[in-house]
């Protein structure tokens, strides 16, 4: 197939190498020039008679941004498959824009870091009608794990945001107890090898800590991405009229990880905040 991949980030890189391997003809764009395959300069070079545009950029006003520039290239029989974490809200105004120029429009956000991206281990949520799901089935099928269609269009939106939620607060708990007990003298061997068996257990610690104990924040996902997420967040929950007064205290936490520089850094490195205070 065509395919067009909008946004070279750490996920979006993984994709497009994958999608070249599975022989698709992929044109790739991002705002900041990269040395890429097949990397256009041009936005509407990179979408000419694509037959699927994949759409992974920062936030809603990155997702607007492109659409702006490509809409006058869309048209019937092309799909755009917007995989930024955005919100139920703004997923809704996007698919309108998109329809109206008779292409099809699929909510795809997904979980799964750097390492899940490149070993084709993504898990997709999406939104959608449901011949739309499948129309977009071949070609999300190689680069994932498992797809999961969650409902209409923004209820992927809503449940990927509710994931992002817990997955931070899970890992600054972790940090937290990681810390705790590091200063009570209990080594880092001992710390997680209590963990495995308990049911505080969870796959962020498995992911993370590797990275804590070698004091690794090399980006698998970045802080400032999942401080955008709880932000968003936080304005789906006042748009549903509900308070989550851990998340609004956590994106302070997240604010301040920012303030001191580490926004590129993967989000686990917030430990040094804790760090600090030895």
């Amino acid at each position: 197939m065509n395919v067009s991949v909008l946004g070279l980030g750490i996920i979006g890189s993984a994709w497009a190498r994958n999608l070249i391997a599975d022989g698709h003809v992929v044109r790739c764009w991002n705002r900041t020039p990269k040395d890429f395959p097949n990397f256009c300069a041009s936005i509407r070079e990179a979408v000419n008679q694509a037959e699927v545009v994949f759409i992974i950029v920062y936030d809603p006003p990155a997702v607007q941004s492109v659409l702006d520039q490509i809409q006058f290239k869309l048209g019937p029989g092309q799909l755009v498959i917007q995989s930024s974490t955005i919100s139920a809200k703004w997923t809704r105004r996007f698919a309108e824009q998109v329809q109206k120029t008779g292409a099809w429009y699929l909510e795809a956000p997904f979980t799964g870091s750097k390492l899940a991206a490149e070993e084709r281990r993504t898990v997709y949520y999406l939104g959608g009608a449901p011949e739309v799901v499948e129309k977009a089935r071949p070609i999300l099928e190689p680069l994932s794990s498992a797809i999961l269609h969650i409902g209409p269009l923004g209820s992927a939106s809503s449940l990927k945001l509710a994931m992002n939620l817990n997955i931070a607060g899970t890992a600054q708990t972790l940090c937290e107890s990681l810390e705790l007990c590091r200063r009570a003298g209990i080594p880092d061997d001992i710390y997680f090898s209590a963990l495995a068996p308990n049911a505080a257990h969870s796959g962020v610690s498995d992911l993370k800590g590797p990275k804590l104990r070698q004091h690794d924040y090399s980006p698998q996902f970045s802080l400032k991405n999942m401080a955008k997420d709880l932000r968003l967040a936080l304005e789906t929950a006042a748009e549903l009229s509900l308070t989550i007064e851990q998340t609004g205290h956590l994106k302070g936490i997240y604010d301040q990880g920012i303030a001191a520089g580490w926004a590129d850094d993967d989000f686990i490195g917030l430990m040094r905040l804790l760090d600090k205070e030895t």
